[in-house]
């Protein structure tokens, strides 16, 4: 019993030591690991900090590039969100490789797994692509009022995925990219001017004619209606039941609605006999630019020696 003490002794001692070794192993393991964690989470806190500044310094200089006009506000949006994404991904990159996967092994995953990845982001694939489309053949801008799927509204912003619009009431609507591109697209905005076109139906013993007068001297005798082309008013259907007339006149965009309505309220009180309110006040005149911002505006819209 004696003679086995020492080799008991012995055993003990290097079962100790080979303990104490595996502790000391994964205490350091879990110091590396600990150490990696915090430097990962600082990584990506700098990369949310970099997207930001990214997607800001990306608009500030698509907006220096049209110097002599308003900004882009179209491709300002749509270049600083593709800048955001780029940071973001290449942050997250460098993330999963602090925390031990190698940029290979990460490139190698993503290779082999991409026909899975296209496959179940297709819908948002064919929506950058289609985002992509929008903005090389720009059928609208920021800012500009359509009519995209039923919904009419003006446009707030072009990502790479959606498109945002704020209908009149004030809704916000979101539209993916895809489904906008292969839609009907009508853009009131485009044009600088549009013309009102309001039709009436008059019972057929009404007098068209002096109705139809009474509305052309109604659009001509409103401010916001444009001199030329020169407003009409003509007969467009004779009906067993009624007769059918139109005038026609031009305006601004922004004056359209406004016109339109004034029109239209002619129309149902000429056709029941009414008498018309005065037609609307000239707008007021826009004040002149103060005289430095006058000399900045020469100064930007002066072509470059």
């Amino acid at each position: 019993m004696q003679t086995l003490d020492p080799e008991l002794s012995a055993q003990l001692q290097r079962a100790l030591a080979t303990d104490e070794t595996v502790l000391h192993k994964f205490a350091r393991a879990a110091g590396d690991m600990s150490v990696n964690l915090v430097v990962a989470v600082i990584i990506l806190v700098a990369t949310f900090w970099a997207a930001g500044w990214a997607d800001r310094v990306a608009r500030r200089l698509i907006g220096r590039v049209n110097r002599l006009g308003p900004p882009d506000v179209t491709l300002q949006t749509f270049g600083g969100s593709a800048a955001r994404y780029l940071v973001v991904v290449v942050g997250v990159i460098a993330v999963l490789q602090k925390l031990g996967m190698q940029a290979t092994s990460i490139l190698a995953v993503l290779g082999a797994a991409s026909l899975a990845v296209g496959l179940a982001l297709q819908g948002a694939l064919s929506n950058v692509a289609a985002g992509v489309m929008l903005l090389l053949f720009r059928p609208y801008r920021v800012g500009d009022v359509v009519e995209i799927a039923g919904r009419v509204g003006t446009v707030q912003a072009l990502d790479l995925f959606v498109t945002e619009l704020a209908t009149p009431d004030n809704v916000k609507v979101v539209l993916p990219n895809g489904k906008v591109f292969g839609d009907v697209i009508i853009n009131t905005s485009f044009h600088p001017r549009r013309r009102v076109d309001v039709v009436v139906r008059l019972e057929p013993k009404v007098d068209a004619v002096a109705i139809l007068a009474a509305l052309k001297a109604r659009a001509e005798a409103n401010p916001l209606v444009l001199p030329e082309p020169a407003p009409m008013s003509e007969v467009t259907g004779l009906f067993e039941t009624y007769v059918q007339v139109a005038v026609r006149a031009w305006a601004a965009q922004p004056d359209y609605a406004a016109v339109r309505a004034d029109l239209l309220l002619a129309a149902r009180l000429l056709a029941a006999g009414e008498a018309l309110p005065p037609p609307p006040a000239a707008p007021a005149p826009k004040p002149a630019p103060k005289p430095g911002r006058a000399r900045r505006l020469r100064r930007l819209s002066a072509p470059d020696a």
